[in-house]
């Protein structure tokens, strides 16, 4: 026999035996529950002034007895009943109120949440007898509150079709699940950003705040994920735990559910701690903004080095966040070759991640001494080296075609080439240059990307010149030159010539444009259109020759 969960410390061994009966009952089909196991839930919820619940499955079945306290019950998780796309859990909860009150907030906020079949509380007279019983259950809708409270019933009048209902309420489901599908084979996914205010600044974190999930959204375009909302929520500081707070958690994971989301990606590096209490408290995946774009550079790497270097940005992403709740994992492994009978399958993970770590690394720093060679090779020749860099998806690999008449991946989405390119190219007056083309640069580059990624951008180091190309037509320009400058310092490339080029001219107007100021501090070019690019050459001529 099963035992209750939770709470049972102080009562008598005759009440834990009461409890425990409650499993014995089988609830008919038709029925919210059957009229014997609710007067015996009432009566020892009466007699301990604890509030009790039961989840009964759709065969009848009791599989949890929960004892609460006087306030309320928590549900445990059922990992054994989960709410797959257009179908409910297959539980409903029938829990005691003490105090003569309907169903609470939280009561349906669970309900919601944990799509249940049926959330029902019953009050208690001053007799301990069943009072009445306020039943509710989900009802499917993209609009308002996504459950039906239903009219207040007797003890006699417990059986109200459950069956036709669930089927009714899971056949809706399951046509607007269809309809999403038929629309797009895209994941739907919710966008959450915390901004913490900043005194006298509330405007400006606002206007970054939008401007960082407008660029989450356009990273969620390149990874074919469909943005079905956003959420920015103003908070003194991020909460430890949820990041949000678990009521603001709560709130959205409805809504989510409603739109049938299928994922939730925070603007955010969550931390190993806030991934496992968002992921126990939300059934659907949960990323944040670094999984992401380690997601995009792993689809877009073509070459070995580039898998290898997003491979290792993705290990050193993962290593802190080998977490499970599995207690299969804790099974014993031992044997010969073993690091011995104690270790588990979750600390084998970690081992072969460390070891892949390492592997990887090796493998890098073969790359780096190629290139170093590379470079030397160059550096004897005396050819010079002008490096294109700027945030992704400015129009760096046009720029290089159009130079060059290449025919390198160039795509209106961010980072659609990730693997450098390098050109020769010849000048009019018979100067010979390279012409390099890098990773697209983008703010919060995660640290990881950074360090794979150093072998790449080793490259910018024998630059001779730097091409910093800005997309004057995109609203947060100057926020995106911020970035690449505060990266190009990071990386210790300031002392490197730049000459700015303000690509898209021809998506603006230059009378009305906002900074004309800026303007002059470069050249202002259409990397799709040669005969822009001539005042570029000319200007690279005089400075090499």
């Amino acid at each position: 026999m099963k035992k209750t969960i939770e709470n049972t410390a102080g009562l008598k061994a005759s009440y834990i035996r009461e409890l425990e009966n409650l499993y014995l009952y089988r609830t008919p089909p038709e029925e919210l529950i059957s009229k014997s196991q609710l007067e015996a839930l009432v009566s020892i919820s009466f007699y301990i002034g604890r509030q009790v619940a039961v989840l009964i499955n759709r065969d009848g079945k009791t599989i949890y007895v929960v004892v609460g306290d006087p306030q309320g019950v928590v549900i445990p998780e059922t990992p054994e009943y989960r709410a797959r796309p257009g179908q409910l859990r297959g539980l409903r909860c029938i829990h005691t109120h003490l105090k003569k009150e309907p169903l609470s907030k939280d009561d349906l906020t669970d309900l919601a949440l944990l799509r249940l079949d049926f959330m029902a509380a019953v009050t208690i007279t001053e007799n301990g007898v069943v009072d009445r019983i306020y039943p509710a259950h989900i009802l499917p809708s993209e609009e308002g509150e996504p459950y039906q409270v239903m009219e207040p019933i007797s003890v006699d009048s417990i059986s109200i079709d459950c069956t036709g209902v669930i089927v009714s309420i899971e056949s809706e489901l399951a046509r607007n699940n269809s309809l999403y599908k038929a629309e797009s084979g895209e994941e739907k996914a919710l966008l959450i950003h915390v901004t913490t205010d900043v005194k006298g600044k509330k405007d400006t974190n606002m206007f970054d705040s939008r401007a960082s999930l407008d660029e989450l959204e356009e990273l969620c375009r390149t990874s074919n994920i469909q943005v079905i909302g956003s959420a920015i929520q103003r908070r003194k500081m991020i909460d430890p735990k949820f990041v949000v707070g678990r009521g603001k958690l709560s709130e959205l994971t409805i809504h989510a559910i409603q739109k049938y989301a299928t994922m939730m990606i925070f603007d955010t590096e969550l931390t190993p701690a806030q991934i496992r209490s968002i992921t126990d408290f939300v059934e659907m995946k949960v990323i944040d903004r670094t999984q992401l774009i380690l997601d995009i550079f792993a689809k877009r790497a073509k070459s070995r080095e580039g898998k290898l270097q997003v491979e290792l940005a993705q290990l050193k992403y993962l290593m802190p966040r080998l977490i499970t709740k599995n207690t299969a994992m804790s099974r014993l492994t031992g044997g010969i070759g073993g690091r011995g009978p104690g270790e588990t399958k979750l600390e084998i993970n970690r081992r072969r991640v460390r070891e892949k770590i390492t592997l990887l690394g090796k493998e890098i720093e073969k790359i780096r001494k190629q290139r170093s060679q590379q470079r030397a090779k160059r550096n004897r020749k005396q050819v010079p080296v002008i490096s294109i860099v700027g945030y992704t998806n400015a129009g760096k690999s046009t720029l290089l075609n159009t130079l060059t008449k290449s025919e390198i991946t160039a795509e209106d989405k961010l980072f659609a080439t990730l693997d450098p390119s390098s050109r020769r190219l010849k000048f009019p007056r018979d100067i010979e240059v390279i012409i390099t083309d890098t990773v697209g640069f983008i703010q919060n580059l995660p640290e990881e990307l950074m360090e794979a990624f150093h072998a790449t951008l080793e490259e910018l180091e024998d630059a001779d010149i730097l091409l910093h190309v800005v997309d004057i037509s995109n609203p947060r320009y100057e926020q995106q030159m911020r970035s690449v400058e505060d990266i190009i310092k990071k990386l210790k490339l300031d002392s490197i010539t730049v000459i700015y080029l303000f690509n898209k001219q021809d998506k603006i107007d230059i009378n009305t444009f906002d900074n004309p100021w800026l303007l002059n501090q470069g050249i202002l070019i259409s990397a799709t259109e040669q005969e822009t690019l001539k005042p570029l050459v000319s200007r690279l001529e005089d400075m090499l020759s």
